[in-house]
């Protein structure tokens, strides 16, 4: 009898030494596993550094349209889905964003040939100084004088270009040229991300919400819903509204005849995807019909965009943006402005999508429980 009770705690003691081992082991397991997880992530990160916009971009824009791309994937035949579709939504995207940037480069290239002939004959004959200076109390002799001395008389040019730094000249040249081309490299990257994202997207919305079950339970589904929605919500509110103000305002600015109309409705188009930003180019718009002598078509274009920006801002973006996130305006406001200046434009996206998952944790911790 007492052997075998000898022999059985014998068995017991190399069991619990078995299992401490396998334990440890297990625990060592696990601390490799976050170790090596950790490493790749901050690797791919790091390879991905200058991208990680790019796929930013691309993920919003196929957040923000994938139900129209879904209501036309159902209405489209197999083969059309598989490579038809996602190419034509992709090139439609490059389309609506290439377009309006060339017609402002073509239109900037104009107004700087211009701009050329004009110094070219100024440079010939001086520039006289303008009637309402000496007019200005004060410092209107001085400033008269000193316009005629530095600008009034030929080769004025020459001797401003004289005095400029032109290897300063050449480094921002260089430095402009190698911006352009890195965003339209990021640019391309970002359609073509966006061309897999629209031909892969459910197989790639079911792996998310399995790695966010997974990982965070219930609640990390909850969060993604929430952060799409936000997308389509500020997509609507900003983008759209931007579109619809900046068309209001090229009537206003067609009907006033203010120059290059559609020029000053596109600039009112994308500045007004920015909060206060629209107000700036309805001003530039008024000044350039004041100083062309036209005091009430100025005032036409002031109150046409007081108007404007005041029901976009107070009615028409808070239902859209707040009405689908249930998010305060206040901090949609915050979220937009704070994102603008932390990641640029991608911030007008980002920025609201974040605050809507931080609010949507805040009411879930919030809530009482039901015990």
């Amino acid at each position: 009898m007492d052997r075998s009770r000898e022999l059985a705690g014998a068995q017991t003691d190399e069991d619990a030494r078995r299992l401490g081992v396998i334990e440890a082991l297990s625990w060592r397991e696990t601390v490799a596993r976050l170790f090596l997880s950790a490493t790749l992530v901050a690797l791919g990160l790091y390879v991905l550094g200058n991208y990680l916009r790019a796929l930013a971009w691309a993920l919003v824009l196929a957040v923000a349209l994938w139900p129209l791309y879904d209501r036309a994937r159902r209405k489209a035949s197999p083969w059309a889905v598989k490579d038809l579709l996602p190419i034509v939504f992709s090139s439609l995207v490059g389309l609506l964003i290439f377009l309006p940037v060339a017609t402002l480069a073509v239109d900037a290239v104009r107004e700087l040939r211009d701009l050329i002939d004009y110094g070219r004959e100024a440079e010939k004959s001086g520039i006289p100084a303008p009637d309402f200076l000496t007019g200005l109390p004060y410092v209107g002799q001085w400033i008269s004088s000193w316009w005629a001395d530095r600008l009034s008389h030929a080769g004025w040019a020459k001797e401003i270009v004289a005095k400029v730094n032109t290897a300063w000249l050449r480094e921002l040249g260089a430095n402009l040229g190698a911006n352009v081309l890195h965003r339209a490299m990021i640019f391309g990257v970002s359609l073509l991300t966006l061309f897999f994202l629209f031909r892969h997207g459910e197989s790639i919305s079911a792996q998310c919400r399995s790695a966010s079950r997974k990982l965070f339970g219930d609640r990390g589904e909850r969060v993604a819903l929430q952060m799409a929605a936000s997308v389509h919500g500020t997509v609507a509110g900003l983008v759209f509204v931007g579109i619809g103000e900046g068309m209001l305002m090229g009537v206003v600015y067609f009907l006033t005849h203010l120059p290059h109309p559609v020029l000053f409705a596109m600039a009112t188009a994308v500045a007004a995807m920015i909060p206060f930003a629209a107000g700036i180019v309805i001003a530039v718009a008024a000044a350039t019909l004041l100083g062309a002598g036209g005091i009430a078509p100025a005032m036409i274009v002031v109150l046409a965009g007081v108007i404007v920006i005041f029901l976009a801002d107070h009615f028409v973006r808070p239902r859209l943006i707040g009405g689908v996130t249930k998010l305060p305006f206040l901090w949609v406001l915050l979220g937009i402005l704070g994102g603008v200046e932390r990641f640029q434009l991608l911030g007008l996206f980002l920025g609201p999508a974040i605050m809507a998952a931080l609010m949507l944790l805040w009411r879930e911790l919030a809530a009482p429980s039901d015990e």
